[in-house]
Parts: C-alpha cells; sequence; structure tokens
C-alpha cells in the first residue's frame, strides 16, 4: 500500500506495542489517530509525534466511540489502516483449584471481551469504512492488523482465559481475511512472544531473565519497535494476507506459567 496520504487508527495506541506503531507510522507519513482507554497516555504520545498524531480517549467495544476514532482518522488523510493493540493485564485464576473453588465465569467474559469482542468490533467497523475508500492497482482498500499471542499455540497453567482469547484471534484472522476478499481488505494478526513493554518490565527480573533463557536467538526479549516494524512490512506487502506470524526468536518450549507467582 501506498502510506501516502493514509491514516490509521491504533486501538491501545498508548500501550507498549501500539505506542511504538503509533510512532512508526507516523514517521512513514501515515496521520495516526491514538485510540486508547487511557486518554492521559494517548495525549502526552500525541504530543511527542507532532502533527501527525490525534489522541482520542475511548473504549473499542463501544461502536460510538470506533465510529469516533475512525472519524478523526478521515480528517487526517484516507483512513486505511487499523491496528488492534489494545490489551491489558487481567489476573486469572485456575480452572479450578485444589479446593474445589472453579474459575470465576466474570473473568473469563471480561478478558474475552477485552481480546476478542474488542478487536472484533474495531475491524468490523474498520472494514465498512474501508469499502468507500478507492482501490489501488492491487484492488485494495484497506489493511487489518490483529494482535493474537504465542499463548495462542502455547498456552500456560493459569492463562486459559488468555489463551482462549488469543487463540479466538488466531483463528478469526484467517476467516476475515477471507470475508474481507471481496472489499480489498488484507487482515493478518502478528502473536508476539515476550516483548518489553512497560507491562513486562514490572515482572520480578528472575522471572524476565528465565524467559529469555527459553528464547533461542535473539537472546533478550523482543523489543516493541519490532512489533512496529512488522506492522509496516505487512502494509507494505498486500500478498501476505490471512496469516498469524509469530514474532518469538524461535521461542522454545516455554515455561509451566506465564504468572511468576505460579508454583507448578
Amino acid at each position: 500500500m501506498e502510506l501516502k496520504g493514509r491514516s490509521a487508527v491504533i486501538s491501545g495506541g498508548a500501550g507498549g506495542l501500539g505506542a511504538a506503531t503509533s510512532r512508526r507510522l507516523a514517521q512513514l507519513g501515515v496521520g495516526v489517530v491514538i485510540f486508547d482507554p487511557n486518554g492521559a497516555n494517548a495525549e502526552a504520545l500525541a504530543k511527542d509525534i507532532g502533527a501527525k498524531a490525534v489522541a482520542l480517549a475511548g473504549d473499542q467495544n463501544s461502536d460510538a466511540d470506533v465510529a469516533e476514532a475512525i472519524a478523526a482518522a478521515k480528517a487526517l488523510g484516507t483512513f486505511s489502516i487499523a491496528v488492534n493493540a489494545a490489551g491489558v493485564a487481567i489476573p486469572t485464576p485456575s480452572v479450578a483449584t485444589p479446593d474445589g473453588v472453579p474459575h470465576d465465569m466474570d473473568i473469563f467474559k471480561e478478558m474475552i471481551g477485552m481480546h476478542v469482542f474488542g478487536p472484533f468490533n474495531v475491524a468490523r467497523l474498520s472494514a465498512a469504512a474501508f469499502a468507500a475508500n478507492a482501490p489501488d492497482a492491487d484492488g485494495q482498500r484497506g489493511v487489518i492488523v490483529n494482535t493474537a499471542s504465542t499463548g495462542a499455540y502455547e498456552g500456560q497453567a493459569k492463562q486459559v482465559a488468555y489463551a482462549a482469547a488469543k487463540a479466538g484471534i488466531a483463528g478469526m484472522t484467517l476467516a476475515m481475511a477471507r470475508d474481507l476478499s471481496e472489499i480489498g481488505v488484507q487482515v493478518n494478526a502478528i502473536a508476539p512472544g515476550p516483548i518489553k513493554t512497560p507491562r513486562f518490565d514490572r515482572a520480578p527480573p528472575e522471572f524476565q531473565n528465565k524467559m529469555i533463557e527459553n528464547i533461542p536467538f535473539p537472546k533478550r526479549l523482543g523489543h516493541a519497535e519490532e512489533y512496529a516494524t512488522l506492522v509496516e512490512m505487512i502494509v507494505r506487502t498486500p500478498f501476505l494476507n490471512g496469516q498469524t506470524i509469530r514474532l518469538d526468536g524461535a521461542l522454545a518450549t516455554p515455561l509451566m506459567a506465564m504468572s511468576p507467582a505460579h508454583k507448578g
């Protein structure tokens, strides 16, 4: 896709992965709407990026908020890119404890709502907006990038809800790409492994080191900027479609649990 004159909505645009993506696309000349529930962080990032960025506080599960984000993007250029990078840490329990306490269903519903319903809502409303765009030489009108996780394939103990949500993203990406082919919308997902973000930085150093031990190469955590450059590559490569791409340094057999508190 030719990026000149384009605009994007970055859901979760003020978070670790989203912020790096907002910066990268703005550097490439794309107008970006930093759509994030944390309005203060979104405002600070938009101010730092400059004229190519607009901050908007909102909820990805709200049709009105997403519509406002899309309208803001249209004011910056031809709205053609939607990146779903929103996500929060939601502590999750075991499916059932040795004492016979079952998993809290409200927590499970919250996880699915955040990591499946929200991205689907942004995707469906963005695709509907893309349909009005003039097609390029490939017939392309827009691009959607979802965020899955290696947890979709290698679920950890006490991460059943998260694994289910991210598997849902991986599962719907190919179907979405095929479904939206008739209007020229490219859809892919990125499945990150351990990425050095502000949230991951809060984990104990010993836990971070254990994660690094499981990464063959490079022997470090991933960088949010690497996620952002992969978004760029997807946008620039229309024939790459319907794929969920692992971004994990060839992550080896993972730990029993992603939670540093898990005792195994």
